[in-house]
């Protein structure tokens, strides 16, 4: 009988400066424990404190027993109370002035979460580092990783806030123009090595505002993927976009999403 490989989970939390909170970080560690630092990929996540309803211990625990995930330690973020404010894009807020402190969340990954993960995990340097999140937290990890290329290698965007804009629908809303992360692509640089994944349920909501048939959630995310492109992205190479049918704007529908995830950017 095969052994069930388990996958040591170790909370932390630790002030942030920048936040004025507590931030509570869960890691996950897909590796065994005499694996050099050198070979393991880093995954930041936002809204950890999702994790354990999603079940992401038992999905990396499969893919390890069965060999199909290399090196991997996933560091699980927890949101705070003012979520739609840390969360969103840092150098535009949205038209009700949300985002506001984005600037201030990608200032702590970078110069307080990512040296706490190296102090406690005991690892010097990763091989790689991508991240990932769902609905704004989508958008969030989207748009840190698009402004900071040189750090990541992958994003992955679940059921992403991408109608994130600057203009109300009832203010001259222009869907060409007010969508703030589909404009940052835009005017953004081409960064070779970045790969996106995209996923979208067809029930993740019934509004559609442009009343083309499609809801707005896979409209934008198929809309972003059209920038990127356009921007030089190989759409079989670069991009990865599942759309579930029947999926829904929940947990449950990313847990479905989340193995597929995993294996198409770390299968061993």
């Amino acid at each position: 009988m095969t052994k069930k490989t388990t996958i040591p989970v170790r909370s932390h939390s630790l002030f942030s400066s920048f936040l004025q909170r507590e931030v509570a970080v869960d890691l996950f560690y897909a590796f065994d424990h005499d694996a050099d630092g050198q070979d393991i990929s880093l995954l930041l996540i936002n809204d950890g404190q999702n994790m354990e309803e999603l079940g992401l211990a038992g999905i990396l625990a499969d893919l390890q027993s069965s060999h199909q995930l290399s090196l991997l330690l996933c560091a699980a973020i927890h949101c705070g109370e003012d979520r739609k404010n840390e969360y969103g894009t840092a150098k535009v807020k949205d038209f009700k002035g949300r985002g506001g402190k984005a600037g201030l969340y990608t200032r702590f990954v970078f110069e307080e979460l990512l040296p706490f993960i190296h102090r406690v995990s005991a690892i010097d340097r990763f091989r790689e580092k991508s991240f990932a999140g769902f609905s704004l937290g989508g958008l969030s990890a989207l748009d840190i990783a698009w402004a900071h290329p040189a750090e990541f290698s992958r994003v992955g965007v679940f059921s992403g806030s991408l109608w994130w804009r600057t203009r109300a629908l009832d203010d001259g809303y222009v869907e060409e123009t007010d969508r703030i992360m589909h404009d940052l692509i835009r005017k953004g640089a081409y960064s070779p090595h970045l790969k996106f994944f995209f996923e979208t349920g067809t029930l993740d909501e019934t509004e559609d505002r442009n009343n083309n048939g499609i809801i707005d959630s896979i409209d934008d995310t198929l809309g972003l993927i059209d920038e990127l492109i356009k921007k030089g992205y190989d759409r079989s190479k670069d991009i990865m976009y599942l759309e579930l049918n029947d999926g829904c704007h929940d947990i449950a529908t990313w847990a479905k999403a989340m193995p597929v995830f995993l294996r198409w950017g770390w299968a061993q």
